[in-house]
């Protein structure tokens, strides 16, 4: 049979008047050349079939439509009598990826990056497309500071069109910075200037946060920071004029040079309002940080902007437009500024948006917003929300926009984005001493049950003398107002007899309780709390028993049951609940057991927590705890309800429950701690972060200085001496393993007879 060649040179089919084939109805199509791609593919992407008629601008259709595709890199048509043929040669695909010489990453890590670029296991093989991801997987390895990176691709051709790609990576060592240089900085301290950057040279701790390690994204958050630093000191012309960085020709030495011009040092003459103030000058004067006389800081004058927009937005004014301009007078060396205030339309809230929650439900959320729908918007409303939401410690991150409603004027949207976090806990606690050696306890809890918000734990403590396990559950929002209620049962075993040279006087005893409790909001910090609860109490005195706790036995009996009404008070501040640098937290309670146990006493707790900022890294820490405890009816205080101090919580540096009063027999004191009615313990500490990784908050370290102290109902200062105090380091470190509590104290007014533990620990793991 005669055959017509369709398609050859494709600009052929396109010249004024040519045609290469007489048009003829297709009575069939044949397919040839196809190794992996099913027929029905390629007639899916036809834009002809059987009946129609054969056109040259339909055979020129048909070969752009094949080709686009990308599966084929050679489409031919021909024509035998009325069957159209079409002869294809496939692409090669990419049947296996695989990595040679991998440390510094996951090959599915890897893999997943060729991916996004276009390089897979079943995709087409493109030289164009491999080419491009080799610079991703370089850029990859460049990002982590492995400069002298070498990357070998090998393809290695297979049957059926198929291609294996191999990776071979030469790592190399991972460049470090071997210098930073500030050319032009003679106002401030080399030294102080660089403690600002993220980046730095190596220190012993570089191997964790990888601050010796360039990135240019940190480098443009460490040159701001340097801009900051001086326009906040007056430095109102201060700029960059140029950044340097440079390669050693071995590629593991990397030098960073930037120059700047300091300029003069500005004075503010002058801070005038202008505009529609909508408030009084006097009110919106009081915002204003920045003050005749004082040196220019940019820092003040944004607070100062931000201050005037927040105090409209909390009428209302979400799209209010607060500016300052400057006037410099260059002789003088002074600025005066003119802040402009144009508050806009006053808007509302249409509606309120939750994203990121996949396990919390949207009611969680919801439940803690104080800006509502369809009200006025409210900026410290809207704040408010936002800190009530981080404050469920369910978030690893809260973020609020509040977009304008496209096509409106008056309205806007609150769009709450959330990250969230592992909420359940393994946590264990150890302690080594001379009484019970190495102490285990643990707990296991779930903090966002089923995404409900609900609370739940289970707690363990597995030491040779005290043996607990308790379970505790809480709503928080049993009511839609914010009521919660929760319950707790327990069961507490203490045996010293598998212990020696214990804290606490001996005896055995076994508890069994519970109890039920509701919380009340009374503010937007503050709630009240009330509940009933039930105890039994099992005692058996030992041969060593303290005779004070044999008399007890002998006035009450060795089985008791208590009724008690608990009732309590709490004020939560903090601006966080897990690194807070400002706010003061308060609690107080009180518990007193009815007429209706075999016991009549009361207790009343105090705790005291107080977080003041000392500038950007520094926070200064107050801590008080309190206790009181007393009988009456003739009842006296049961011994195992006396107040402990010692060991961490309390004062570090001294073993736990190892202060106050002591048994004595014969006229001679003993190492058994008694416990007492009253308590005292405080804490005045400095945290700040680690250095060396400047502001990353995962690991946070203290100076502390704690005091604390027990005195029993007939002791005075003379028979358990003065108040204990004690100094140290503390470090906090939320690990990939969960959050590490470290201290080292040591006493300051240590007295005969004093336990000392100088290392103390808690570790815990989030899942």
């Amino acid at each position: 049979m005669k055959k017509n060649l369709l398609a050859g040179l494709i600009a052929a089919l396109f010249m004024s008047g040519a045609s290469a084939f007489e048009p003829f109805t297709i009575k069939d199509i044949r397919i040839e050349g196809i190794q992996r791609t099913e027929a029905g593919t390629v007639f899916s992407y036809l834009p002809v079939k059987v009946g129609d008629t054969m056109t040259n601008e339909k055979s020129s259709q048909a070969i752009k439509a094949l080709f686009a595709t990308g599966f084929f890199k050679d489409v031919r048509m021909e024509v035998e009598g009325d069957v159209l043929v079409i002869a294809l040669e496939e692409r090669a695909a990419i049947y296996t990826i695989d990595f040679v010489g991998l440390k510094e990453f996951d090959k599915d890590q890897l893999k997943k990056a060729l991916r996004d670029n276009g390089i897979a296991e079943g995709r087409i093989f493109d030289r164009a497309t491999l080419e491009r991801a080799e610079q991703e997987l370089k850029r990859q390895y460049l990002s982590r500071g492995k400069y002298a990176v070498t990357i070998t691709t090998t393809i290695t051709p297979l049957e059926r069109n198929r291609v294996a790609i191999n990776f071979n990576v030469e790592e190399g060592d991972a460049a470090s910075i071997k210098q930073i240089n500030l050319v032009g900085a003679t106002v401030f301290k080399e030294s102080d200037l660089l403690a600002l950057f993220q980046l730095r040279t190596p220190n012993w701790i570089s191997w964790y946060t990888k601050s010796d390690q360039y990135s240019r994204q940190k480098l443009a958050a460490d040159l701001e920071s340097l801009r900051s630093y001086y326009l906040n000191r007056g430095y109102l012309e201060f700029n960059i004029e140029s950044t340097q960085v440079s390669i050693s020709p071995d590629k593991k030495d990397i030098y960073i040079t930037v120059s700047v011009v300091e300029g003069e040092r500005y004075a503010v003459s002058s801070v005038k309002l202008a505009g529609d103030l909508l408030l009084t000058e006097e009110e919106l004067r009081k915002l204003v940080k920045v003050k005749p006389g004082d040196a220019f800081s940019r820092e003040k004058l944004n607070e100062s902007i931000k201050a005037i927009s927040d105090r409209l937005g909390a009428q209302g004014y979400a799209f209010a437009n607060v500016n300052a301009a400057p006037e410099l007078d260059k002789e003088k060396r002074q600025v005066a500024f003119t802040i402009f205030v144009d508050p806009g339309k006053r808007v509302y809230v249409r509606r309120i948006n939750v994203t990121g929650n996949t396990k919390t439900r949207d009611e969680v959320i919801r439940q803690e917003m104080r800006q509502i729908e369809g009200a006025w918007y409210d900026a410290d409303k809207v704040q408010l929300s936002k800190q009530r939401v981080d404050k469920t410690n369910y978030f690893g991150e809260v973020n609020v926009e509040t977009p304008p409603v496209p096509g409106t004027t008056d309205q806007v949207d609150v769009n709450i984005g959330v990250t969230e976090k592992n909420t359940g806990s393994i946590s264990l606690g150890a302690g080594a001493s001379s009484s019970e050696g190495l102490i285990l306890s643990g707990s296991v809890s779930q903090a966002n049950l089923f995404g409900s918000g609900k609370f739940a734990s289970l707690s363990v403590n597995t030491g040779k003398i005290n043996r607990t396990l308790a379970f505790s559950y809480t709503n928080p929002y049993f009511t839609v107002d914010g009521v919660s209620q929760g319950f707790d049962v327990y069961h507490r075993r203490t045996d010293p007899t598998n212990g020696s040279n214990i804290n606490v006087a001996a005896y055995k005893s076994e508890s069994t309780g519970g109890g039920v409790r509701w919380a009340f909001p009374i503010g937007e910090k503050e709630t009240l709390s009330i509940g009933p609860s039930i105890d039994h109490t099992s005692l058996e005195m030992l041969s060593d028993t303290p005779q004070r706790y044999k008399d007890f036995v002998a006035k009450n009996g060795d089985s008791n049951t208590t009724t008690l009404a608990t009732l309590g008070w709490a004020s939560d501040g903090r601006d966080s609940i897990l690194y807070p640098t400002k706010g003061t937290l308060q609690r107080a309670g009180v518990e007193i057991s009815t007429p209706l146990g075999d016991l009549q006493f009361y207790r009343m707790t105090y705790q005291f927590q107080r977080f003041v900022p000392l500038g950007k890294d520094l926070t200064l820490f107050f801590s008080g705890d309190a206790g009181y405890g007393k009988g009456y009816g003739g009842d006296d205080l049961p011994f195992y309800k006396n107040f402990y101090a010692g060991g961490m919580g309390s004062i570090r540096g001294y073993e736990t429950a190892s202060l106050g009063p002591r048994d004595t027999v014969n006229g001679v004191e003993t190492d058994d701690r008694l416990g007492g009615n009253r308590k005292i313990a405080g804490t005045v500490e400095v945290l700040f972060p680690m250095p060396g990784l400047g502001l990353d908050k995962s690991l946070r370290m203290g100076v502390f200085v704690d005091a604390a102290q027990i005195w029993g109902e007939e002791s005075n200062s003379k028979e358990t001496g003065p108040i204990r105090f004690s100094t140290g380091l503390s470090a906090l470190w939320s690990s990939p393993m969960g959050p590490l509590k470290f201290s080292v104290g040591t006493p300051l007014n240590k007295q005969d007879g004093d336990k000392l533990q100088a290392f103390q620990f808690q570790m815990g793991q989030t899942f």
